[in-house]
């Protein structure tokens, strides 16, 4: 039986510049003086982490807040002027423990168990770098986690253990919604009063996001620095495809819905460009006015930087980019000198690892009366669960089903956040989610909050919600379909091979017959039948965001927007990260804005043996987790698609597992 066309996925990679590309595989993308420490406690800022659930109900920033929140990517400071005021803004407010609750805490330490015990004065040093899931990890999972990462933040800005943090930024592979994220956690640290020192021996645009906002920012005399701008690409296998004999025929619905085009099209549609355009301008302009800010520096003597080329590492110091040129151990020698720690004592540290062991009770940061869950959905949607998934390969939608009727009939949970991550995926499976969620927005409060990408079938789930919440930059709308076939009659013909097919009725042979094209008749029933899935998805999108089919289809046609300009046209309420998705399912749920409340992760980790050997360094198991991942999307191909195109943000210097099987394939291709 023929397969459906491969279908593209979202992969967000790291990038020395923001290189959007094309995949038609799946993925999963000299002075030394002592520093003066940044103190804050004496301002409001409101952020709903997992401790401080207190938002004004106006949602409005005072005067003396406002430069702060803009550089923490507060959707009140500034640009996204947009968004509804009705809306609390979820922005963190650091507050001294009282001394009921000191001593409360302190006890608590003295009977944590040992793993989970810290020694006081610690400097928690984290490297960021790679991967960065939105899912929790478990303890022998490889790679880092969202939620992990930014409750680490949280935790050390309260515990009274943690001196400051040494954060390590490397080449990171994630998108720019969870770089928005983390740089608004540095930021909140910050007022805390306790140091942030950053340290980035390779920095390219992202990377250098989140190290602009640390108190100081370190490189090594050798440093790689490519700050050089953002690119976006796209390739096309049209023409190889055409040369060995293979077909693809694709029912694309949507004049931006450029998935497939990498199979069919030889060059870039104008439409796909005017989109990529848009999409890469709003990154670039954004990255522009965050370093602005956060630099204090004109924008135009940004983009005059940029354009100048500079990789001479003390012209970056020269000229305010970086604090100092030193070595890792020169930074510790300095933190030593900061903390007033003899030189020849260690410096007390504890790693991201064992740091993610202290429990949020210890320092008093759950445990409240009022409960709101919140569930992850994380990659590409299928339906059941295939003999090649893993306990975490993607949203399977009879999994997810199952938690959503959990939370329904449980009345101890008073809101909900679903957190998606995902560029789509089928579409039968996405419809059957947005059901569940329907039902349940009809009995709890449900908010959406948006990771790096919410799109096609991502945006479906997340348009069953009361109210959706967007990162300024995830990529989301690609309300559009996509399916089709391969045609291998000339390829058959040329190495010889046969293939007869007895059938009865008219259309058996739709998608069985790979060595035929279309007939007319079949070729009218496959575009009928893509016609009526995408007007189900975008007629729902219209009546849940409340607009006219007419307006809707202004929006539609497969495009996919920012999260900014997102909510500009309707798709997205409000733009900020999931603290402000937790303040709205605060407000919509009516408990008092100043009341802390306990969030309730429903997706736990779990491990299985690939990540069990990952965790232990085995490189096996990425191969295998690829191998899997590709043929979990191949055996699940076989239905209309709800995918966002494959927009990648490559790196220069080396890509992921996804590119490698990607340029073998091509490789191959060209040697017949």
């Amino acid at each position: 039986m023929a397969k459906m066309l491969p279908t593209i996925h979202l992969h967000t990679t790291c990038s020395m510049k923001c290189q959007p590309s094309f995949s038609m595989l799946p993925s999963t993308r000299h002075l030394e003086k002592k520093p003066q420490l940044l103190h804050h406690r004496n301002r409001s800022f409101q952020r709903l982490p997992i401790r401080s659930l207190e938002t004004e109900s106006d949602g409005k920033l005072s005067d003396g807040g406002r430069e702060e929140a803009e550089l923490a990517g507060d959707v009140s400071a500034g640009s996204s002027s947009h968004v509804d005021d009705e809306y609390p803004t979820g922005e963190f407010v650091y507050r001294d423990n009282d001394l009921w609750k000191d001593l409360v805490v302190k006890s608590r330490m003295l009977i944590a168990w040992p793993w989970q015990r810290v020694k006081k004065g610690s400097v928690l040093t984290m490297k960021i770098r790679g991967e960065i899931s939105d899912q929790l990890k478990s303890r022998f999972s490889s790679g880092l986690s969202l939620p992990q990462i930014c409750e680490n933040f949280v935790k050390a800005a309260y515990d009274p253990r943690i001196s400051g943090i040494y954060l390590h930024i490397e080449p990171l592979n994630c998108g720019w919604g969870k770089v928005e994220e983390i740089h608004r956690h540095v930021v909140d640290f910050k007022k805390s009063g306790k140091f942030i020192v950053g340290y980035v021996p390779v920095c390219g645009e992202k990377e250098y996001y989140i190290g602009s906002v640390c108190e100081e920012l370190y490189a090594p005399p050798s440093a790689y620095f490519q700050l050089y701008g953002l690119t976006v690409q796209a390739s096309f296998l049209g023409g190889v495809l055409e040369k060995i004999g293979i077909e693809p025929q694709v029912q694309r619905i949507g004049k931006y819905k450029s998935a497939g085009d990498q199979l069919t099209r030889k060059n870039i549609s104008d439409e796909n460009r005017e989109m990529l355009t848009a999409l890469l301008d709003n990154i670039y302009g954004n990255w522009v006015e965050k370093i602005s800010l956060a630099k204090g520096k004109k924008k135009e003597d940004i983009v005059s930087f940029i354009n100048e080329g500079v990789y001479e590492i003390n012209r970056l110091k020269d000229d305010g980019w970086i604090t100092d040129i030193k070595y890792d151990d020169e930074v510790v020698s300095l933190l030593k000198q900061r903390l007033e720690i003899p030189s020849d004592k260690k410096l007390p540290t504890v790693d991201y690892r064992k740091y993610c062991r202290v429990k949020k009770w210890t320092l008093g940061l759950t445990g409240y009366r009022n409960q709101i869950v919140v569930i992850r959905a994380s990659g590409s949607i299928s339906r059941v669960r295939g003999a090649f998934s893993t306990s975490n390969s993607g949203i399977v939608a009879e999994q997810f089903i199952e938690k959503i009727r959990t939370v329904r009939d449980s009345k101890k949970y008073k809101a909900v956040v679903i957190r998606i991550d995902s560029p789509g995926g089928d579409a039968l499976a996405s419809d059957l989610m947005w059901r569940e969620i329907k039902l349940l927005a009809a009995s709890k409060p449900v908010i959406a909050s948006m990771a790096d990408v919410a799109a096609s079938g991502g945006y479906y789930m997340a348009m069953a919600a009361q109210t959706i919440v967007a990162e300024n930059l995830t990529l989301t709308g690609s309300i559009g379909v996509v399916t089709g076939k391969f045609n291998l009659e000339s390829l058959y013909e040329k190495i010889g091979f046969n293939k007869e097919i007895i059938s009865r009725g008219r259309y058996a042979e739709l998608t069985a017959a790979d060595q035929r094209p279309f007939r007319n008749d079949e070729a009218e029933l496959f575009a009928k039948s893509a016609q009526n899935a995408y007007r189900g998805f975008r007629d729902k999108a219209a009546s849940s965001r409340s607009m006219t089919i007419d307006k809707m289809e202004e929006v539609a046609q497969g495009r996919v927007w920012t999260g900014n300009d997102a909510a500009s046209r309707g798709l997205v309420d409000a733009v900020g990260g999931l603290s402000r998705a937790v303040a709205i399912a605060k407000q919509k749920a009516n408990l008092p804005m100043d009341e802390e409340v306990t969030l309730v992760e429903l997706s736990r980790p779990s491990t299985s043996l690939p990540e069990l050997l990952s965790g232990l360094g085995g490189s096996i198991a990425e191969a295998d987790k690829a191998i899997k991942e590709l043929l979990q999307v191949m055996v699940s191909s076989n239905g209309v698609q709800a995918r966002m195109d494959g927009i990648m943000l490559e790196q220069l210097d080396g890509g992921s597992y996804v590119n490698i099987i990607f340029n073998a394939i091509k490789d191959y291709l060209s040697s017949l």
